[in-house]
């Protein structure tokens, strides 16, 4: 009995610097009383300036706790599991005290509801798809609109050239973009904001304006023909304008994938009024890759913390795409485990780029791709002052700008198997398998 997780990996879950130290001082039996695990959770009270009862549920590692800290996970969770992976002996296997059994039942009946929730009667569900029909209509109305003024603007832009560009002031890229939001097209008005971002960022920051001025117009091109396109590309198409999907929908109606789950790493980035964050697996038998993406918005914490480093049975759903990519876990069918020996990956780039291709071919706006390596090595060039990952065949691929001695030192020049967060110019460095241990890399990745 015990919960099958490392210190590096808890520390991955802290939501900055500050917690992680946190954490780390109430590592100490000293702090706590009637601490305790099981199968089902691992729970402990701690004393600070008042007494906190801190609840886990296992294997999922939902953490509450009754203090008032708007971090999540706070630092008393993150310490009782801190103390436990460090000094297991402290944390016996018990009965629970009755606030944690209150607390599992509570979750239990709550689930329970959810599975056994009552569809609307005929009536009702009759009226609410009218209502629905409706809404959907006037939307539809309203993005055609919108579209319409942005392939306008569009054909401005080409026409009138790109060298002006640079001296424009932000607000003409917002005035567009809110036009966008107005016709409820709110990926679109994303889109657009990430392209205010483009001029004189870089030395050939026209190529790269031009290459995404072109896939918006593919985009918008592809909505006027919709009906020409199948159902799969139908709703990539949809969920770029801007229509979301609830997670019931995807659940019904998503790509259902078990396989031996790998939690490869996190990067999180600052977004419009908020941050995402985008979690990477791979299946160990089907080899497919999967991206858990949150938002927060306002300072909230994210809803779900995830520990990067293991390996779990689970049921996946993808949302709906003619090139699945983003999912969520449905059911999780296992115990936490250990990483394997080795990750599924290629051994050599060429094939890691072969394959980026094939999907561009079908999905030209996948702009992120999980990059799993195998015996590669981590280099740098003191030339172009730069850090590489190269394999076995003498070809490399460029690490995201940033100093990454710790890597090197873990593979201490040999080759190791590895994984990165692909943009199509970088890799961004997630974690590295080294003597059979995984090491979450986590540059760049909590910002």
């Amino acid at each position: 009995m015990g919960i099958q997780i490392t210190a590096n990996q808890i520390i991955s879950m802290a939501p900055d610097a500050s917690s992680t130290a946190a954490g780390k001082k109430l590592a100490n039996t000293k702090y706590w009383q009637q601490i305790g695990q099981n199968a089902d959770a691992l729970w402990g009270e701690c004393q600070g300036s008042a007494l906190y009862q801190v609840r886990i549920a296992l294997p999922t590692l939902t953490i509450q706790c009754s203090c008032p800290s708007r971090k999540q996970p706070c630092k008393h969770g993150l310490g009782l599991l801190l103390l436990t992976a460090n000094t297991p002996e402290a944390v016996p296997v018990s009965e629970p005290p009755e606030w944690i059994t209150a607390w599992l039942a509570k979750r239990a009946a709550a689930s329970k509801r959810k599975e056994t929730q009552e569809p609307p009667n005929a009536t009702s569900s009759s009226t609410a798809t009218a209502i629905q029909r409706k809404t959907v209509e006037k939307r539809l109305a309203q993005v055609n609109k919108g579209i319409e003024l942005l392939d306008l603007w569009l054909n401005d832009l080409v026409r009138n050239g790109l060298g002006n560009l640079e001296t424009q002031p932000a607000t003409f890229w917002e005035k567009q973009a809110a036009q966008m939001v107005d016709a409820q097209a709110t990926g679109l008005a994303s889109y657009i904001r990430r392209l205010a971002s483009i001029p004189n960022a870089s030395p050939n920051w026209s190529e790269k304006l031009l290459a995404q001025l072109g896939k918006l117009a593919l985009l918008t091109q592809a909505f006027h023909r919709m009906e020409q396109l199948d159902a799969a590309m139908q709703e990539d198409i949809r969920q770029l304008i801007g229509w979301n999907l609830k997670e019931e929908e995807v659940l019904a109606h998503g790509e259902h994938i078990t396989d031996n789950w790998l939690l490869l790493g996190q990067a999180v980035e600052d977004i419009e009024r908020g941050r995402a964050q985008r979690t990477w697996l791979v299946g160990t038998t089907t080899r497919r890759s999967a991206l858990l993406l949150q938002f927060s918005f306002a300072g909230t914490p994210f809803s779900a913390h995830y520990q990067l480093g293991s390996c779990q049975k689970a049921e996946l759903v993808y949302w709906p795409s003619i090139q699945p990519q983003r999912a969520l876990i449905a059911t999780r069918l296992g115990e936490i485990e250990q990483f394997p020996e080795h990750l599924p990956g290629g051994e050599t780039i060429e094939a890691f780029l072969d394959d980026v291709a094939t999907i561009l071919a079908r999905f030209p706006w996948r702009d992120r791709f999980l990059c799993t390596l195998c015996q590669v090595t981590p280099i740098y060039d003191a030339t172009s002052c730069r850090w590489y990952i190269c394999d076995q065949h003498g070809h490399a691929l460029p690490l995201v700008k940033g100093e990454y001695w710790q890597l090197l030192a873990l593979s201490g020049g040999a080759p190791v198997d590895f994984a990165g967060e692909w943009d199509g110019e970088a890799l961004l460095p997630l974690g590295m398998l080294v003597n059979k241990t995984y090491h979450t890399l986590l540059y760049g990745g909590k910002g």
